[in-house]
């Protein structure tokens, strides 16, 4: 798929390419879905959001100064300690981002959400929804969104977990998962259902796959960035990038070592809920710490025709100043 600074693409080609939106993969800057951008006109209909997972609400703690981030770059980023029930670092936490492979979190969900407590996973679908989690395979992701009614399967989510930020892609682009707006606050919304709502069978294959995260994506991007970079095991990991083209400068060679992996501040947004849908993005979302204790997303849109190597480094180099225990990191 052409990248997002590809803006004369012909009409023609959008077209055949309209099914896909994955890491790594953008369509032409006029076919971005503007109502990621607005949050009155993200969805067809306002749903009534429910509260955030017990806890959510907790009132943070008090911390050091902000997290300092690199020059050029915009961050939201949230960090949520399970054990004591407060937030570690809470900044521009409903900022919107565009999803990329984050959204694939909320494709699996939706996926498992009514199959009931002794459903096993048919033989035809556990490989997708393996290299979806793992390795951030976007054939399997866009197989999955369309099976499951496309830019519904964002709908029912939003409504489900009570997600206050995140919307689908435009009614005119469905195929386009990866256009799905997030933020960080969402983000550790997901990942608290995962770990404290959501059924055992469910949470154990979901957080099952994400502590096997590989290092490489299948598109040969590497995905080891931000969180696998940074902590020591355990550590789960679901990252996301768009922007930067089919293939990697420098293409991912798998490592053992990483692959089959075991006070609070709070900065208002200082600038309006709209994200850069030009620049190229990448995020780093998880957990840290033994029981999953940390919750961690840091999402992150660079300047336009950043090289991936540099936004990589800028965000594990970001995920490195985090205000987590010595003892958590590499």
């Amino acid at each position: 798929m052409p990248s997002a600074r590809q803006a004369g693409a012909a009409a023609v080609l959008l077209a055949v390419l309209t099914g896909l939106a994955g890491c790594g993969k953008d369509p032409a800057p006029e076919s971005l879905p503007q109502a990621a951008s607005s949050p009155a006109t993200s969805s067809p209909a306002a749903p009534s959001l429910s509260p955030a997972p017990a806890g959510g609400s907790s009132a943070p703690a008090t911390s050091a100064a902000p997290i300092t981030v690199p020059a050029g770059v915009t961050a939201g980023i949230v960090i949520y300690d399970r054990h004591t029930d407060t937030f570690v670092v809470r900044q521009n936490a409903n900022w919107r981002f565009r999803s990329a492979s984050l959204v694939k979190l909320l494709i699996a969900l939706d996926y498992f959400w009514d199959k009931g407590p002794g459903y096993t996973v048919p033989a035809a679908d556990r490989p997708k929804l393996d290299v979806m989690l793992r390795s951030s395979d976007d054939a399997a992701a866009t197989a999955l969104w369309k099976a499951h009614g496309s830019r519904d399967v964002v709908i029912r989510m939003v409504q489900r977990l009570g997600l206050q930020d995140t919307a689908p892609p435009p009614v005119s682009q469905p195929g386009y998962w990866g256009y799905t707006a997030v933020s960080a606050g969402d983000l550790v919304r997901v990942y608290r259902y995962i770990l404290e709502q959501a059924p055992t069978p469910v949470r154990d294959y979901i957080m099952g796959n994400l502590h096997a995260s590989t290092k490489c994506g299948t598109d040969r991007y590497d995905q080891s960035f931000g969180i696998p970079s940074t902590f020591r095991k355990p550590w789960s990991a679901k990252q996301g990038w768009s922007g930067f083209g089919d293939n990697p400068a420098t293409p991912c060679v798998a490592d053992a070592a990483l692959d089959g992996g075991d006070g609070a501040v709070f900065v208002p947004a200082a600038a309006p809920n709209n994200p850069d849908m030009n620049g190229e993005v990448l995020h780093t979302t998880g957990t840290v710490g033994d029981s999953d204790r940390y919750v961690v997303a840091v999402l992150t849109v660079h300047p336009d025709r950043t090289p991936f190597a540099k936004a990589a480094a800028a965000l594990t180099g970001l995920t490195k100043s985090l205000p987590l225990p010595p003892a958590t990191k590499s």
